[in-house]
């Protein structure tokens, strides 16, 4: 039940397509709480694959949002400047998301709506999904630690024996890390230890990209 209107979030979806319905489940706790969605889909995210067609996730994400999908770099251009949203969330966010967020490059409708919204001094909060978070996207994830105004939903191994390089951000706990982006701070514990694992992952998910 919404209870207040909490203000307005930027909401971007990348091409983990496995952890899409994640991501919808985080929209929708979202908007149940308040928040209103201006939803951005990058190029990735609107192919078609063995998960569901590009179409499909729109439409899904549009449902959620009650808002039309963001996914030219045109619509997401004026986020920051006109104050469109307080923050940006990427939920999944890809390693080649990452990759491009740490390199400065805006050349997809997600990375340029963190352009715009960084430019006035908004949070971007990332829920990592990646294969090779322990490998070369470890180092892009260092990066942005140190950059200001990042902020990351805690993650950990989703399936260490099958997939021990890949990292994988708790879903359930990203309303709570965009409260405290939101705040100025990161929410604690970052890594998510063996116990936390295990509630939160069940072995043999699958993360891509």
């Amino acid at each position: 039940m919404i209870t207040q209107n909490r203000g307005t979030i930027a909401f971007a979806v990348c091409g983990s397509f496995c952890t899409l319905e994640a991501a919808l489940q985080s929209a929708r706790a979202l908007t149940a709480q308040g928040w209103h969605l201006l939803p951005v889909m990058s190029f990735a995210a609107r192919q078609d694959t063995r998960f569901g067609t590009g179409n499909y996730w729109k439409e899904q994400l549009e449902a959620a949002a009650g808002h039309p999908v963001l996914d030219t770099l045109q619509a997401v251009e004026p986020l920051g400047p006109r104050k469109m949203a307080q923050a940006l969330v990427v939920a999944p966010c890809t390693g080649a998301t990452l990759s491009r967020l740490a390199a400065g490059l805006s050349d997809t409708p997600v990375t340029l709506a963190a352009k715009s919204l960084l430019r006035v001094g908004c949070p971007v909060v990332l829920a990592v999904s990646t294969n090779d978070g322990l490998g070369a996207s470890g180092e892009n994830i260092a990066r942005l630690f140190q950059r200001k105004h990042y902020y990351f939903v805690p993650y950990g191994q989703d399936d260490p024996a099958a997939k021990p390089q890949s990292l994988k951000a708790d879903f359930a706990r990203l309303p709570a890390a965009l409260e405290a982006a939101l705040h100025g701070e990161q929410l604690q514990p970052v890594l998510l230890g063996q116990r936390e694992r295990a509630m939160a992952f069940q072995p043999g998910q699958n993360v891509v990209y």
